[in-house]
This record gives structure tokens, sequence and C-alpha cells, in this order.
């Protein structure tokens, strides 16, 4: 937290001590003059020599109360602290009443001397409302603090989180393609060197917007038509990409390498063990506040091998959950024929923007 004094943070705070201490100078004023019969002179001077001079003074009370926080001090160290600052603080204080009063309205000194005590123990009585109040003002401060800390700490988790996500992608995928490419290179070069260069730049885009959580719904489909050519490289026919995109959603935002998983799974469980082609339908569409993606694949339930949700899938739930607070944004929905997700993206917009 900053040392700076409070007022100077916060000018609108200065405002309203000002005009505070103003209407309370003019009250006091008012009851001087007509509850006690003093002159207009002598009730501005009293009042100048007592309310505003404290009310000047006792802004130095904040580093007294800054410097004795009871995280970093004992109570008998507060305390002593305090007591020695509020006999300083009521020390200049009377001082400089008694000197305004000799220069502005000396006759009014013998009044003054009768009232020493009270003032005394008024003073004392001011310092600890001031006390109470900067106690509540660096409580205050160090509460916004810690919520801004916590807010930019759960910013880097949540940032970490997605890149620890990603990682786990990147890698998995990889390695499927490379043990391809090495079956390819014995038994067909140049499928092997077509298949590299695709996956070169399938490897340049996630590099490219590893630092950027969204991309353009078009930017992602590019990227994952790469990825489909990658892979009809390796089941030639068997793969039969399809797509059914309503032009208006090209320009939404998605989460970038969101749908990669989806395909591979489609083509884990649809195409690997499939002996006719098979079609992996994309049909997109949007209402300006939703992006929905539905992809889905056919396959023989009697040879699929695995059951449940890969990590690929996992993977997409929990990035839903901490980019947009819901993990209910991904459907699976499996009819023994026909395995289908569908995603749906919010989108922003002046109403929720």
């Amino acid at each position: 937290m900053e040392f700076r004094h409070p007022f100077l943070n916060n000018p609108k705070l200065a405002l309203f001590y000002g005009l505070f201490w103003l209407v309370s100078a003019l009250i006091m004023m008012l009851i001087l003059v007509f509850a006690n019969g003093l002159g207009y002179w002598g009730a501005i001077v009293e009042v100048f020599s007592s309310i505003i001079v404290f009310a000047i003074v006792g802004t130095s009370i904040w580093y007294v109360v800054r410097f004795s926080t009871l995280e970093n001090n004992s109570a008998v160290r507060i305390l002593l602290s305090h007591l020695i600052a509020a006999s300083i603080i009521v020390f200049l204080y009377m001082y400089l009443g008694v000197v305004l009063i000799k220069l502005l309205n000396p006759a009014a000194i013998e009044w003054m001397n009768r009232g020493f005590v009270n003032r005394v123990f008024g003073g004392y009585m001011m310092y600890v409302i001031y006390v109470v109040f900067f106690y509540a003002v660096n409580y205050y401060y160090s509460f916004k603090e810690k919520v801004r800390n916590e807010g930019k700490l759960i910013a880097l988790v949540k940032e970490a989180e997605l890149h620890a996500l990603k990682s786990q992608i990147n890698p998995h995928f990889l390695f499927n393609s490379l043990n391809s490419i090495s079956s390819l290179t014995m038994t067909n070069p140049a499928r092997a060197q077509e298949m590299v260069i695709n996956l070169s730049q399938l490897m340049r885009y996630s590099l490219k917007h590893d630092q950027s959580e969204k991309v353009s719904f078009k930017q992602e489909l590019e990227n994952n038509n790469l990825y489909l050519q990658i892979e009809k490289v390796r089941f030639g026919s068997k793969l039969e990409p399809v797509f059914e995109i309503d032009e208006n959603c090209l320009k939404a935002e998605i989460p970038n390498m969101i749908l990669q998983p989806i395909y591979e799974n489609a083509i884990k469980y649809g195409v690997y063990e499939a002996t006719e082609p098979v079609e992996i339908k994309t049909v997109a569409r949007c209402n300006g506040e939703l992006l929905q993606i539905i992809i889905s694949n056919p396959y023989d339930a009697n040879v699929k091998s695995k059951k449940g949700e890969g990590i690929g899938l996992r993977n997409i739930r929990d990035r839903m959950q901490i980019i947009y607070g819901n993990p209910y944004l991904l459907k699976l929905e499996d009819n023994k024929k026909e395995f289908k997700v569908t995603l749906a993206i919010p989108q922003k917009t002046k109403q929720n923007a």
C-alpha cells in the first residue's frame, strides 16, 4: 500500500473533509454568537483558532495511524505511539491557537485561559475521533488493495490453468501425427512430405495464437482444415469432412485450439476402425449472442474400444469453465450410432459486453 496521504490520493475525500469542517465551524460560530453572546469577530477568531487549526494539524494523524497498525506492532506499542503523538499534536494545536488569538483578538486571551483545561481535553478527544476515522480509511484502502491483488492472482492462476490445458493438447496431437508420418515415410514418402508441411503450418498457428485466448471462428476453421488435411493423408477416402457454416458466424470469437480435440475424438472413434467412408459433419449457427457449433460423426459401437470422455473433451470442458464460468456449454450426445458434440460459445454484445 502507498504511504501517501489519502487526501492526496483521493481529492474527493479531501473535499468532503474540508466541507465537513467548514460547516462545523459555521455552526460553532453561530452558537458562539447567538447562544454565548460573543461578537462576530471574536467568534470567527475562536472557531478558527480551535476547529480550523485542529482540522489542519489533525491531518498528520494519518501517518501515526499508517505506521501503527495491529499487523506490525503490539497493542502496548500502538497505545504508547498514540499517547506521544496525541500530546505533541494537542500541544501544537494549543500553541497555534494562542498565537492566533494574540495576533487577531488579544482581548480574548483571558477568556481562552479560563477554558484552557476544556481546550486540552477537547484536543485529546478530537485526536481519538481522528484516529478512528483514519483507521477506518486505512483499512478501507488495505481492503481495496487486497481485493485488487486477489483479482490479479486469480487472473494469473486462470492464465496458468489455460496454458496448462493447451499444453496437454499440442504434445498429444503432435505425438500422434509424428507416428503417422513415421509410418508414411516407408509406404508413401510423398504423403509424408505433405503431412509434414501441413503439420508445420498447424504448429505455426498454435504458436502464433498461444498468447491470445480467442480468435475469429474463421481462423479456427482454417486451422482445423489443416488438421483434417493431415488426417486425410493418413485415412484417405475414409475421412469425409462436411461443413455447413453460416457465413454470418465467421467473425464470431472462439477460444483458439478448442475444436481440434473434438475432431481428433471423432476420428479416433469414428474413422480408425471404419471400412466405409465416415462423414464428420460440422454445423455452425449464430444469433448474435451465441455461436453454436455441432460436430457429429457416426461410429460402430461394436468396435469402439474405449468409453467415456477422453482427455481432449475433458480439456474443452475445463477451458469453458475457466473462460466462461460454465462447463455446461459443452454438450455430448451418444445414441450408439452417432456421437454428437455441441459447443455453445457466448458472444459479447452491447447488452452483455
